[in-house]
C-alpha cells in the first residue's frame, strides 16, 4: 500500500481545481468526454502550469482522461445533477465548489488570470492558503504590491507630507521603532485582481492604500475582502 501511494502523482492544487471547475460549468461531463477539444486543451494548460512539479508518471499526469474524471468528481456537489457522481475526491474540491458555485463570474475572471499568468513562479507563494484564488493569483497580487514606480512615488509623497502611516489604524512605523522604521509601510491594492479579470494593464494609483502589516493581513482574510475605509469603520466601532 505504501509503495502504491508513493507512485501516485501529486494531488490537484487549488489553481488546477479552479480551472477544472470553470470548464465544468461550461461543459457538463454528460455533454463531453475525454476527447473533447476543451478537455485536451485544459490538460495541456495544467501540464504547463505544473511544469515545476515533480511528477511520478508523466504520461498520466493531468492527461485528458484524468481531467475528464476530475470534472466528474464535481457532479456529486451539483444540486442540478440527478445521479450520484463519483464518490472519491479531495476536501479541496468541496472548498473550491463552495467558493465559486454562486460566483461564476468571479470564477471566470480568476481562471483568466491564472491562464494569462500560467508561467508565474509559484514557489514563492508560501502563504497561498490565505488566498482562495490560488497560488498564481497570490503571487501576481504580491508582485503588484511590491515597489512599482507608483508605489514608490506614493510612499515618497506621503513621507514628505508627514502622512506615512496606516490608513486603517494610524500606526506609524517611524514613531514606534525609530530610524529602523523610517520610510517603511506596506502597500495594499484595494481592488482584487479578480475584479479586473484579464484586463489588467497597469496599476492605478487610486487603488493603492498604505497600511500596517496587521491591517494588511486582515484586509486579505475575507472574501469578498473589505475596502480600507470599511475596515477603518469596523475598527472605529469595535
Amino acid at each position: 500500500m505504501e509503495d502504491e501511494v508513493k507512485k501516485r502523482n501529486p494531488a490537484w492544487t487549488r489553481d488546477e481545481l479552479i480551472l477544472a471547475l470553470n470548464l465544468y460549468f461550461k461543459y457538463k461531463p454528460s455533454t463531453i468526454n475525454k476527447n473533447h477539444p476543451e478537455v485536451i486543451k485544459l490538460s495541456e494548460q495544467l501540464n504547463e502550469l505544473s511544469v515545476n512539479i515533480q511528477k511520478v508518471d508523466t504520461q498520466k499526469f493531468r492527461n485528458p482522461n484524468g481531467v475528464y474524471m476530475k470534472l466528474c468528481n464535481f457532479l456529486r456537489y451539483d444540486p442540478t445533477y440527478k445521479g450520484v457522481g463519483l464518490k472519491q475526491g479531495s476536501k479541496l474540491e468541496k472548498v473550491v465548489w463552495d467558493t465559486y458555485y454562486n460566483n461564476r463570474k468571479e470564477l471566470e475572471n480568476v481562471s483568466k488570470i491564472i491562464i494569462s499568468n500560467i508561467q508565474t513562479d509559484i514557489s514563492l507563494a508560501e502563504e497561498e492558503g490565505e488566498f482562495p484564488e490560488g497560488k498564481i493569483i497570490y503571487r501576481v497580487h504580491k508582485l503588484r504590491e511590491r515597489n512599482t514606480t507608483e508605489i514608490i512615488r506614493l510612499k515618497e509623497d506621503r513621507e514628505l507630507e508627514g502622512k506615512l502611516f496606516c490608513e486603517v489604524c494610524g500606526f506609524d512605523f517611524y514613531k514606534c521603532y525609530g530610524e529602523i522604521g523610517k520610510g517603511y509601510i506596506e502597500c495594499h491594492h484595494d481592488v482584487p485582481l479578480s475584479y479586473y479579470g484579464d484586463q489588467i494593464k497597469s496599476t492605478r494609483i487610486s487603488d493603492l492604500k498604505l497600511v500596517c502589516s496587521n491591517c494588511h493581513k486582515i484586509l486579505h482574510r475575507g472574501r469578498p475582502w473589505m475596502k480600507v475605509d470599511e475596515l477603518r469603520e469596523l475598527l472605529r466601532n469595535s
